[in-house]
């Protein structure tokens, strides 16, 4: 009998774990149309400071109110590095912010008024000859 309560309790922090990594990847462009390869394939992948402060930075009032990016992550900024955007198919730029659950312990340090949070930013694009 406890043995089942210990096993249940498992299957519920890994089921919640994975609910809450599925949540934490967004994607800023995707083509959903897909074209046959042609030309040269454009990938990469670089880590990104996705860090936001409160609009209002009063301690512990920062925990209710919204917060603001401190650096804002574009996919054009990306997609450039693969060529001339009107030559890119089958483009897909994703924001990835798994890291930002564990570096949630910044927001409650500053008492709300600040969040650290190390994203990881991947793209991919087909360019056209």
């Amino acid at each position: 009998m406890r043995q089942k309560q210990h096993l249940r309790g498992y299957v519920s922090i890994i089921l919640a774990a994975s609910l809450l990594a599925a949540g934490c990847t967004k994607d800023l462009v995707r083509d959903d149309v897909r074209y046959a390869q042609t030309g040269a394939h454009c990938s990469g992948s670089e880590g990104v400071d996705d860090s936001s402060i409160a609009v209002l930075p009063v301690p512990i009032v920062a925990f209710i109110v919204p917060h603001v990016n401190l650096h804002d992550i574009k996919a054009d900024d990306y997609l450039k590095r693969c060529g001339d955007s009107t030559k890119l198919i089958n483009r897909q730029v994703t924001v990835n912010r798994t890291g930002c659950i564990p570096a949630g312990l910044t927001r409650i340090i500053t008492l709300g008024i600040w969040q650290w949070c190390p994203a990881r930013v991947s793209w991919e694009a087909d360019v056209k000859t």
